[in-house]
């Protein structure tokens, strides 16, 4: 079973005006004559972690980690007041990290998402095949209409009825048709005291449907009142607006990148990206590398997925 590589900080980082006003934060560790590779995160709306850094090999690689519009060390933040999301898109998120690319004068580079990460980095090599030299993908979304209404209009509250309960509590029974656009209300009420307890319902929600076995601690960390408003309300964002994307857009285009090598990941529990989509993205794509860990739900730390992806990095790398 393979572990993260121990800690490292950062050997340079720093703060890319990607335009719209937005100011995107970035760090670089490992070798700087490594393998460069790129670390788009999940939500959309969370953030990186020095965590991140240790599933590259820090002696072959050159890991770069970035925070995407709006999230984490980025700026600004929406959590802020009067925050404005119309330059927040897949689209917006695919051209910064070509920006980044750029900035840091990378030819091509490995790109390795899970859940969200997953669906940025496949439209981002769709759209930049010639730059992506291979493609690490965990817990697979893909934002088709299926995989919302799984998650967050109730099927999946039947797995965790209790946590749904609360998540329920906050809409009025009139908008209980689309609890994606009712949240999308009140996450985008100036009032604190409206958005507040909708973004940490909407995060407790998320976070203890993504673990295997209850994590408090993974609760509590999204459950934080600045993380919660600015994860809610990306994520919802994203979400009434379908990503951008065509229905089952991510699937149909995968002739544009069969030839990159590629490893999916996913979880057989997996509560928040059922394997169901996984499983799509294989037929689709019989090329890459199928790895279904049977005793694993949607999380990078789970120990099977985790010794997966770090073992994929290696391979890669060797």
């Amino acid at each position: 079973m393979r572990t993260l590589y121990p800690e490292i900080e950062p050997y340079t980082s720093g703060m890319l005006d990607v335009g719209d006003g937005q100011l995107i934060a970035w760090e670089v560790s490992g070798n700087p004559d490594g393998k460069p590779v790129v670390f788009p995160h999940g939500g959309p709306g969370a953030a990186v972690s020095p965590r991140h850094r240790r599933a590259f090999d820090p002696a072959l690689y050159r890991i770069v980690l970035f925070d995407q519009r709006g999230s984490g060390k980025s700026r600004p933040h929406a959590s802020d007041p009067g925050f404005d999301l119309s330059s927040n898109t897949t689209w917006h998120l695919v051209a910064d990290i070509e920006r980044l690319r750029e900035h840091l004068g990378i030819t091509s580079w490995q790109v390795f998402g899970g859940s969200w990460g997953s669906t940025l980095a496949l439209a981002y090599a769709q759209t930049h095949p010639t730059r992506v030299d291979e493609l690490v993908l965990r817990g697979i979304f893909t934002l088709r209409e299926s995989e919302l209404t799984w998650f967050y209009e109730g099927a999946a509250g039947q797995i965790f009825p209790e946590v749904w309960e609360r998540y329920v509590a906050q809409v009025p029974e009139a908008e209980r048709g689309s609890f994606i656009r009712a949240y999308h209300r009140l996450l985008n009420d100036p009032d604190p005291a409206v958005h507040g307890p909708a973004a940490v319902a909407w995060a407790t929600w998320e976070s203890t449907a993504i673990t295997l076995l209850p994590q408090p601690e993974v609760v509590a960390s999204f459950t934080d009142p600045t993380f919660a408003l600015a994860f809610a309300r990306i994520e919802n964002h994203y979400f009434v607006n379908k990503g951008w994307l065509d229905e089952g857009q991510l699937l149909r285009d995968i002739h544009l990148i069969r030839h990159i090598p590629a490893v999916i990941v996913q979880g057989r529990y997996d509560v928040c990206t059922p394997p169901v989509t996984a499983y799509d993205l294989h037929k689709a794509w019989p090329e890459a590398q199928f790895l279904m860990i049977d005793d694993a739900g949607h999380s990078f730390d789970e120990p099977g997925i985790l010794s997966a992806l770090v073992q994929a990095t290696d391979d890669f790398a060797r």
